[in-house]
Order: structure tokens, then sequence, then C-alpha cells
């Protein structure tokens, strides 16, 4: 059987605004209100102090600084804050600023109130920081047209507007633009009870059936970060229905991650490599972060900035002047015997 359209009904087939029914079960996850957002108490508290007391006084809030290991939330909470404020948000990341002119040129379109979102603010040209020091203070910029005696300096005031900053190596940025941020947060990794709520509430979004044991065991193996804990839940998802009965049980999970390579204490194949790397060809440490990379093959900033935060904060590593060093539960996972440490002659 044929069906006849007209030009404007296929039209409006191939384009709607309205969202289809299986759109609905795969909107974004993310929060939209600070009632939504699970975790980082402290910070979240705080800010919700800072918008209250902005708000209150009809003012713009304060430029903000987001910082921690990636995938904790920071370009959620910068959205939240927006909608908090009932302004509208612009994003873009500090590498996509190729030259002065794109800067300036998203700050002159910004409207009174509304917030400027800059990711990876840390890897913003240099040269480029001088523009946002007088528009983050005095919400004004100075541009010179020409070159020689014919150059002309023009003064453009912007409007009120917050600049949030977004940034995974705070320790990159420099003295003069970190000082300019009235409200800094860090964002820490997650317990497993609070990832635990994060599955629960994904699953419900997506119309997934889990029981809480096999969300615990999801969040168990998903290195205190929700970004990790959604993409195993689809994962994880995708097991149950095929060779489950669609019921996300801790059995199902359990056999779904370790087919995932992701074992008992959230490690995967990487994290395991790089410390066997460290026991079997430099007998537990030290050893630089440029030389691990290269024997493991791995980009030296992802396994800082990815892989080190989680392996530090659970015990496995230690970062010393000379190196990294495994530590004696590292052995005890991997299932190595412990001989102690013997030190590299360099």
């Amino acid at each position: 059987m044929s069906i006849n359209y007209s030009e404007e009904q296929f039209d409006e087939l191939l384009t709607t605004s309205s969202m289809l029914n299986e759109d609905i079960n795969e909107s974004s996850l993310r929060p939209r209100t600070l009632d939504e957002y699970i975790g980082q108490k402290k910070a979240k508290d705080n800010l919700s102090v800072f918008i209250s007391a902005a708000k209150m006084r009809n003012e713009p809030l304060d430029h903000v600084l987001l910082h921690g290991p990636p995938g904790l939330g920071k370009t959620t909470l910068a959205a939240i804050i927006a909608n908090e404020m009932n302004v509208n948000i612009r994003i873009t990341s500090g590498p996509a600023i190729e030259k002065p002119g794109d800067l300036v040129a998203m700050l002159t379109n910004l409207n009174e109130g509304d917030i400027l979102f800059v990711d990876e603010i840390h890897r913003l040209n240099r040269a480029y920081e001088e523009i946002l020091y007088p528009a983050m203070e005095d919400f004004a910029i100075d541009i010179i047209l020409g070159k020689g005696p014919a150059a002309n300096s023009i003064h453009l005031d912007l409007p009120h507007f917050t600049l949030i900053g977004a940034t995974t190596r705070s320790g990159q940025l420099t003295a003069p633009l970190r000082d300019r941020f009235g409200v800094t947060l860090r964002l820490e990794l997650y317990s497993i009870e609070e990832l635990s709520m994060i599955v629960n509430r994904s699953a419900a979004i997506l119309n997934i059936d889990i029981d809480s044991d096999g969300a615990y065991e999801i969040a168990s193996r998903s290195r205190g970060t929700p970004r990790i804990a959604n993409r195993l839940l689809k994962r994880v998802r995708d097991f149950a229905q095929v060779e489950a009965d669609g019921m996300i049980s801790r059995q199902v999970a359990d056999r779904a991650l370790s087919r995932l390579d992701v074992d008992k204490a959230g490690l995967d194949a990487i994290d395991r490599r790089m410390l066997r790397s460290i026991i079997e060809y430099y007998n537990g440490g030290p050893v630089g972060l440029d030389t691990l990379a290269a024997t493991i093959n791995e980009e030296s900033v992802t396994l800082e900035d990815v892989y080190e935060p989680f392996l530090l904060q659970n015990g496995y590593l230690t970062r010393t002047p000379r190196g990294r060093c495994v530590t004696r539960k590292a052995y005890d996972h991997l299932g190595i015997e412990y001989l102690g440490q013997q030190e590299i002659s360099l």
C-alpha cells in the first residue's frame, strides 16, 4: 500500500519541532535544576546561596570557575546556573577560539545577564586572555583598528554578563585570570551511593528495568564519575535486553561489565595495563609520566587527566617528585606477589 503526501506534509515529516515518542526516552540525562542535581553537596549548597543573593540584588552572578576531573558535571552545572538565573547561555571552548575576533564577537553579542561558558578554559590562548581581563572587571573592551599612525582605539561597553570557565587542569590557568573569578568551585569524585541514585534516575528516564543491587553494581564500577555511570548503564542495558529478560540485576550487571573489561574495583583495561607496566618494567616505580605513556602507547595528558585521579584517590598509585609508583594495594588487586619496590638505576 502506498501513501501519497503533499510536498508540505513531506517536509513536515522530515523536520519537526515536536519530539517523537521514540525520542522521549532518549532525552538528555542532564538535570536542569539544582534540586535535580545529585551529589557535590558543598559546591551545590554554596552555589544556591550565591544564585539566591544575586537574584535578590537583581544582579548577574559573579564569574564562576568550575574545576575537577572530567565527567563530573561541569557543563551540566553551567546549564543549571543559567536555568536558575533565567538567562541565556552561550557555549564555547578554549581551543575553539582561534583568533581574538572570535572572542570579541562572542562578548559583544551577549545580552544583559547572559552567561558565556568556556569549556577547557586553560587551553585558551594566553594572548587572548588580555581581552577577558577588562571584560570581566569593567565590562568593556578596547579594540585597535588599523596599524601604525592611522590606528584608532575604540572603547566598547559590554552588558553585565557572567563568565563560567570549566577546566580539568586549574593549575595551568594564569594567576591573573584565576583571580578574576569571584566564585571557585571544585567538583569531587562521587560516592557509590550518589552514583547509585544517578543510575536509578537515568534508568527511570530511559525506561530501563533495574533493581537496587544492579544499580549499586554499576555505580561501584563507575570510577566515581556520573558520565561513566550513564555510559555503563546503557551498555549493560544492551546485554540485559539481548541475553537476559531485560531486567538489570546484580548478576546481569556483573556479567556485562566483566565482558566490558571493567573489574570489581572499576579498573578498566588501560588502568590495569598502566599498573602492570609500572610493576613489570619499572619494578613498581618511580617512572616518569611521559615514559609510562610511551610504554603503554597512550597520551600522557589522557593518563594524567582521566586515569590518574581515580587511581590516586583509591590508593593504587602514588605520585612522587621522581615519578609514579604503584602501591601494595595495586599488587594485591592484580594478583602479583609484592616483593618490595627496588631502586632503579638511572
